[in-house]
């Protein structure tokens, strides 16, 4: 039995013999502050071709902040802008640049979410609170998590309006169409030093998640930095949140110049999953959008020897994936897909990686050193290495 289906079957037992206290039903939605929500929506829907969806702000009776949801297949992003001077919003952009504020989680029973958490330690963002309109209800609570992130519990099961109450449908004549993003594999934070594992025992004690893989900095460093890497998942899988945090190396990692950019911890790097990679990225390239540089000729050279287990299921053609600059990776189960872009912020802060399982559950850590000497180079650039 490989290592990774050994861990799940421990995940599997783990939550089979003590029930689930916190279940998740899946990501519900992901908000960022931004300093412009009305170009930012518009630069994600060129861009990664999402879809208008929902909308709040001063038509819709809102004086404080404007909201524009987008959405693609299961993702959901909503962009929120404040209105006037005197908005917390002012200081979270001054702080930390645009970036993720809340991870919104979708539940059964948002006041129970929140009150076992807040019971294990939790310290509370939201009281459980109704939120009503003519479609419905909707009950939201939430918690800090690392830095000024929090997660918001959202329970949905008795409201049928577009998105939240206060929300109306977006209509808009501009909606290119979607570039196969399908939903949110995996979010990623960056902490400080010596903080992983106060966060991963965090995860553990106050949510119920399982510590699903670890890399230390012998995995996962280069000639110039390292990291190290815990990724922690809850008891049906849906959410994963690997965590990050800077390890001892001759020059600065990508985690220190996040931090410092950041002003501290926070969201990484959002994975979202596509079923057709290929089709995806280069539609995105199309766009304008902009990935990290493709690995040199020796790492597709190495691509047979590295999946030999798997070359028999590679559907895919190297030589299509290296003119695009996607990463394969493989372990026990299967191969997987993977590109990520260069940060979407003028402050080298978030990042997207696009994501495609053929089987493989890891995180593609047979790319590492590739993906590492990529950010290295454009943080050479930067002149922040």
């Amino acid at each position: 039995m490989s290592k990774i289906k050994n861990v799940e079957y421990g995940l599997e037992k783990i939550f089979k013999d003590a029930k689930d206290f916190l279940p998740l039903l899946g990501t519900d939605y992901v908000e960022f502050i931004v300093g412009n929500a009305k170009q930012a929506a518009h630069f994600y829907k060129t861009a990664f071709g999402f879809q208008s969806y929902a909308y709040k702000g001063l038509e819709t009776g809102c004086k404080d902040y404007a909201s524009y949801v987008v959405k693609q297949d299961k993702i959901r992003i909503v962009l929120t802008t404040p209105l006037n001077q005197d908005s917390w919003m002012n200081e979270h952009l001054s702080k930390h640049g645009d970036g993720v504020k809340v991870v919104a989680l979708w539940v059964d029973d948002a006041k129970k979410s929140w009150e076992e958490t807040t019971k294990r330690g939790a310290k509370s963002y939201m009281e459980p609170t109704v939120e009503k309109d003519e479609h419905g209800e909707i009950v939201r609570a939430g918690i800090y998590t690392y830095g000024e992130t929090v997660h918001i519990f959202v329970e949905r099961k008795n409201y049928t309006g577009v998105f939240l109450p206060g929300y109306k449908k977006w209509e808009s004549e501009y909606n290119p169409e979607p570039m196969g993003l399908k939903f949110i594999d995996h979010m990623v934070g960056n902490v400080g030093w010596n903080e992983m594992d106060i966060w991963v025992k965090y995860y553990e004690d106050v949510m119920g998640f399982v510590n699903f893989l670890s890399f230390d900095d012998k995995q996962i460093t280069t000639e110039y930095s390292a990291l190290m890497s815990k990724v922690m998942s809850n008891g049906n899988g849906r959410i994963k949140f690997p965590i990050n945090e800077p390890a001892e190396g001759k020059k600065k990692s990508q985690i220190e110049e996040y931090l410092d950019f950041y002003n501290g911890p926070g969201v990484q790097h959002i994975a979202v999953a596509s079923n057709d990679i290929i089709d995806t990225v280069a539609k995105m390239r199309a766009k304008g959008v902009e990935f990290l540089s493709t690995p040199p000729d020796d790492y597709y050279k190495s691509v047979p020897k590295r999946l030999s287990d798997h070359n028999h299921e590679l559907e895919e053609d190297i030589e299509k994936l290296k003119s695009l600059g996607i990463m394969i990776d493989a372990d026990e189960e299967g191969y997987l897909l993977q590109i990520f872009t260069k940060p979407i912020e003028d402050r080298p802060t978030l990042f997207f990686e696009i994501i495609q399982r053929m089987g493989a559950r890891g995180f593609g850590a047979g790319n590492f050193k590739a993906l590492f000497e990529a950010i290295e180079r454009e943080q050479e650039n930067r002149g922040t290495l």
